[in-house]
């Protein structure tokens, strides 16, 4: 590698003046400042634990699952077939029961006398058509379903004294009520 050699006096004036009438190629960068010596941060003494930022459920999810879901995990008690009918609206219900426009101090009587009548009867499958509910406002903190008989129905029929002449309990067929309306299967005698 050749040895550079260090300019003259006059050579490094005259380089000196053309270096002053030539732009630079590349800007120079701004100079860094040193940083100021600061208090040493202290480092813990325990690792921290893996943790997960909670986010907020959007407003108007419901995290409860739906009356279709709960009805869908419950063990088939009837005949697999028979269920298959029933569920795709080819067998008749016996008997209905409308419990539209009753409150729940109302229906649950009104329930409970069809249901161990038509079982007393023999009857196998009956309608109960519960409605859908209506929409209402929700100005509170604490959100409210919609449809308080059909959320309540099936409930009632897994108690006693409906839960032993209940043996299954199914969403009705469209041309039934759909979501409106449950089947119930009752028990032999």
């Amino acid at each position: 590698m050749p040895r550079r050699r260090t300019l003259r006096p006059d050579e490094e004036e005259l380089w000196n003046a053309v270096a002053r009438t030539a732009a630079p190629m590349h800007p120079k960068r701004p100079v860094a400042l040193p940083e100021t010596p600061t208090a040493p941060i202290p480092k813990p003494k325990a690792p921290l634990a893996a943790f997960t930022l909670a986010t907020p459920a959007p407003r108007g999810h419901d995290l409860a699952p739906t009356i279709r879901d709960q009805l869908a995990t419950q063990p088939l008690r009837m005949d697999a077939k028979q269920f298959g009918r029933m569920t795709k609206g080819r067998l008749a219900p016996e008997a209905r029961i409308d419990l539209h426009g009753m409150t729940l101090s109302e229906a649950h009587p009104e329930l409970v006398a069809f249901i161990l009548g038509a079982f007393s009867m023999g009857l196998r499958l009956v309608l109960v058509i519960t409605g859908k509910g209506k929409l209402k406002d929700d100005h509170g903190p604490i959100p409210q379903r919609m449809g308080v008989l059909r959320h309540q129905v099936p409930q009632w029929l897994r108690l006693p004294p409906l839960g032993p002449v209940v043996q299954q309990v199914a969403e009705a067929h469209l041309k039934h009520g759909g979501s409106g309306a449950y089947y119930v299967y009752l028990r032999r005698k």
